[in-house]
């Protein structure tokens, strides 16, 4: 990685994006300071301009950036840094400093937290003891949220058709999981069909 850091008087723009949403959280500057220590810490630090000085995001509120990838641009003068934040980005408590309150992309979020609680094998866990039943009884969990779907939407309570849609996409998630694929997976496939 070779950022110019003299194109911009020796700062860069970084933005800082939800590695699992991929929510734009904030815009930042980074020297050449600020980016070593964040590769070496493995948390977002910036050049602070209000301040003058290297600022670690989360060093008062314990909200940090932790570093998923560093990527720059085409013309090497701009950093993109996917993070998973550790609590609100922005100082307001918001989500992203955007102002964009959204559940977009949180069905990522809940495919690792889908995650955790299988490899934490938890006997309280309904999740984790789901998938220990194996793909059979997990494939006739979706096919039975699948048909309750079906009936509500011939009915017209939209509380109860949106209840079990999240049933069948949490139910899809786990399944997924017993094949070993993500989400992504199947994201993929969509995309290679959209000609």
């Amino acid at each position: 990685m070779q950022i110019n850091f003299e194109k911009s008087a020796g700062l860069v723009p970084v933005v800082i994006q939800n590695a699992n949403t991929l929510q734009v959280l904030m815009l930042g500057y980074m020297n050449e300071e600020a980016l070593e220590k964040t590769r070496a810490e493995g948390k977002v630090t910036f050049f602070s301009r209000s301040k003058n000085r290297l600022w670690t995001k989360g060093e008062t509120s314990g909200n940090y950036l932790i570093v998923s990838e560093i990527l720059e641009d085409c013309d090497n003068d701009t950093l993109l840094i996917k993070v998973f934040p550790q609590g609100p980005t922005c100082h307001t408590g918001s989500t992203s400093c955007f102002a964009e309150e959204t559940a977009r992309g949180f069905l990522y979020e809940l495919e690792k937290v889908i995650e955790q609680r299988i490899a934490e094998k938890s006997e309280n866990s309904y999740t984790s003891k789901l998938f220990s039943r194996g793909v059979n009884k997990v494939a006739q969990k979706v096919g039975e949220e699948a048909v309750e779907l079906v009936i509500e939407a011939k009915d017209n309570d939209i509380d109860l058709f949106k209840n079990e849609a999240a049933d069948l996409l949490y139910h899809f998630l786990i399944l997924l999981k017993t094949k070993e694929l993500k989400l992504e997976d199947i994201e993929q496939v969509l995309k290679g069909r959209h000609k």
